[in-house]
C-alpha cells in the first residue's frame, strides 16, 4: 500500500515541478500506470486539491452572429478584457480545453507547428492516453531554432499524453515533382501518411504570407513553391498552402506541398484552429468563407475586425 507521503511527493513533483510521467516513472521505478494511478488516488484522497475557475467570458452574440453567417457551430468568441496578457491566457486556456477533450475521444490525431499551438500545449493537463497517436501530415516548416517548429510539436503533445507519435522526414515544399512522388512512395513516409489518413482530429494555427517569408529558403523559391500564384490574392495559410479571401486554394493545380492530399485533410471530421492576432484577420476570414476549419477559437478584437470587414464588402 502507498503511503501518503509518496502521493504527496509525487503529486508535488508533477503539479508544481512539472515533471512528465516519463520523468516520474523514472524517479520514482514506477510504470507510468502506476504513476498515473496513484496521482488518482492522490485527487480521490483529497491529497490534491482544484480551484475550479469560472469559464473565461466568451461573446455569445457574436458567436451566433458570425456562425450563423459562415455556417460554422464551434465559433468561440473570447471577450476582450483590459489586460493584454490576460487576453492570451485566456484564448490558450479556452484552446486547451476545448482540444483536450477533442483528443480523449481520438484515436489519430493530427498538428502542425507554430507558437499558438505551443502555448495551447501548455496548458493542457499531463495524462497517459494509450490508444491516442499523434501525427504529421506534411513535411517539416525547417524552423529548426524554433521550439515550435513542426517535429517537436507532434513530440510535445506525444509527450504531453504519454503516447505514441509518427512523423514524416521530408521538407514542407519539395518543388520536383518526381522526387515528391518517390519520397511519397517510401516506406517510412507512406506509413506516417497511412496513419494521418485516419485523422480524426487536427490541431492547426493560420499562416500569412509572413510565415512564408520568415523562412529564407522558401522565400528565395516563392516562384517555384507556388506556381502561377498571384502572391497579391493570397489571404492565408492552411495546411501548407495558400488561399484567398474567399477560402479557395490557389495551388491545387501545382501543389508542391510534401504531405498528405489536400481532400484527405478537408475530410478530418474535427479540424481545429485557434487564431490570436488581428494581423490574421483576412486569413481567419477566407478560412470562414471556406469552411477550411469546423472549430474556431479566437477574441473579441479579432472578431470585431471580421465584421469591419464585411461591411467594407471585403
Amino acid at each position: 500500500m502507498v503511503s501518503q507521503e509518496m502521493l504527496a511527493s509525487l503529486s508535488q513533483d508533477f503539479y508544481q515541478k512539472d515533471l512528465n510521467l516519463a520523468q516520474l516513472s523514472s524517479k520514482y521505478h514506477l510504470s507510468r500506470y502506476l504513476v498515473n494511478k496513484y496521482l488518482e488516488q492522490a485527487r480521490e484522497e483529497g491529497i490534491i486539491t482544484f480551484i475550479i475557475q469560472s469559464p473565461e467570458a466568451r461573446n455569445q452574440q457574436l458567436e451566433q452572429q458570425l456562425g450563423d453567417f459562415f455556417g460554422i457551430k464551434n465559433l468561440y468568441i473570447l471577450k476582450n478584457s483590459s489586460n493584454p496578457q490576460q487576453n492570451l491566457d485566456n484564448i490558450n486556456r479556452l484552446a486547451a480545453h476545448k482540444i483536450e477533450a477533442y483528443i480523449r475521444t481520438s484515436h489519430v490525431v493530427g498538428t502542425t507547428w507554430g507558437s499558438v499551438i505551443y502555448n495551447a500545449i501548455s496548458d493542457m493537463h499531463s495524462s497517459v492516453l494509450e490508444n491516442v497517436v499523434f501525427t504529421q501530415f506534411i513535411g517539416e516548416n525547417m524552423k529548426y531554432h524554433s521550439e515550435a517548429g513542426s517535429m517537436r510539436m507532434v513530440e510535445r503533445m506525444a509527450e504531453r499524453f504519454s503516447c505514441e507519435y509518427m512523423t514524416l522526414a521530408g521538407p514542407l515544399y519539395i518543388v520536383d515533382d518526381a522526387t515528391r512522388e518517390g519520397m511519397l512512395r517510401e516506406v517510412a513516409t507512406a506509413a506516417t501518411l497511412k496513419m494521418a489518413a485516419r485523422m480524426e482530429l487536427i490541431f492547426s494555427g493560420l499562416g500569412t504570407l509572413d510565415s512564408i517569408k520568415s523562412i529564407p529558403t522558401w522565400w528565395k523559391n516563392i516562384d517555384r513553391i507556388f506556381p502561377q500564384v498571384n502572391l497579391e490574392q493570397v489571404a492565408g495559410m492552411a495546411y501548407g498552402r495558400p488561399y484567398d479571401i474567399y477560402g479557395n486554394f490557389l495551388n491545387q493545380h501545382h501543389d508542391t506541398t510534401f504531405g498528405l492530399d489536400l481532400n484527405t485533410i478537408l475530410q478530418t471530421p474535427v479540424r481545429f484552429a485557434l487564431v490570436k492576432s488581428t494581423f490574421k484577420t483576412r486569413a481567419l476570414l477566407g478560412a470562414l468563407r471556406g469552411n477550411l476549419f469546423t472549430d474556431i477559437v479566437t477574441n473579441e478584437m479579432v472578431a470585431q475586425r471580421i465584421v469591419f470587414e464585411l461591411r467594407k464588402g471585403n
